[in-house]
């Protein structure tokens, strides 16, 4: 099934980093394990609150309550900055951005800045133009701020930008701020993601530059691309 992500020129990609450009999930998963065995929190009421793509102070507050968030926020930051162990490229990633612009591309994430620098150095991440944090935006996803600031910070308007997220919280975001969405099935390979076109990972797509701005093509001999709405 054709999607319009393959009909139509973007000015810009605006990258989630976990889970989109980066595989952090055994690094996670040990230190909020770490972290709900200090704090008392059992597996089951993690797994309910900790849902991908949010911001880590968000599920922390709702986990231990407003008076305790706060130093239970800065310690699972500094578990999260500590272990970057096994913190690698996702499969497709170094070829696409080595083959974008730098001036055409961002990432936007739901890390704080300390931690978005230790994992995408970890991961040897091309440096992007721009890079959205946690730390620069009142509301965190699903909310749309991240994005509308990720696209003024490249210079381009929010509705000519290609999101490409993991998660369902950063493709609520990415539809609210008025952006095409590009998923991956990396963390939830089953069920529905609302995305414009849908693939399994970044390998099955090539992103190329032309004189009308970038163009989004399925791999040869890769996976079908789905679209999901």
């Amino acid at each position: 099934m054709s999607s319009p992500v393959l009909d139509r020129p973007f000015a810009a990609i605006l990258f989630d980093m976990d889970g989109t450009l980066v595989d952090s999930t055994a690094a996670i998963a040990r230190c909020w394990t770490t972290w709900a065995l200090e704090h008392g929190i059992t597996g089951e009421q993690l797994v309910a609150a900790h849902g991908h793509g949010r911001p880590a102070p968000e599920i922390v507050a709702e986990l231990v309550g407003a008076g305790s968030a706060e130093q239970a926020a800065a310690r699972i930051l500094e578990l999260e900055i500590a272990d970057v162990e096994g913190v690698v490229q996702l499969p497709g990633v170094p070829d696409l951005l080595a083959g974008l612009p730098a001036e055409a591309w961002a990432i936007v994430t739901s890390c704080s800045r300390p931690l978005a620098d230790a994992r995408r150095y970890a991961a040897g991440l091309a440096e992007p133009t721009a890079l959205v944090t946690f730390d620069d935006v009142e509301n965190g996803k699903p909310a749309p701020d991240c994005f509308l600031l990720g696209a003024q910070r490249l210079g381009v308007d929010p509705a000519d930008c290609l999101v490409v997220e993991d998660a369902p919280a950063g493709l609520a975001a990415a539809r609210a701020a008025g952006c095409a969405t590009l998923a991956v099935r990396t963390t939830h390979p089953e069920g529905p993601l609302e995305a414009d076109l849908v693939v399994p990972l970044l390998s099955g797509v090539r992103i190329t530059a032309g004189p009308d701005g970038l163009r989004v093509r399925q791999q040869d001999g890769g996976p079908g691309p789905q679209r999901q709405v």
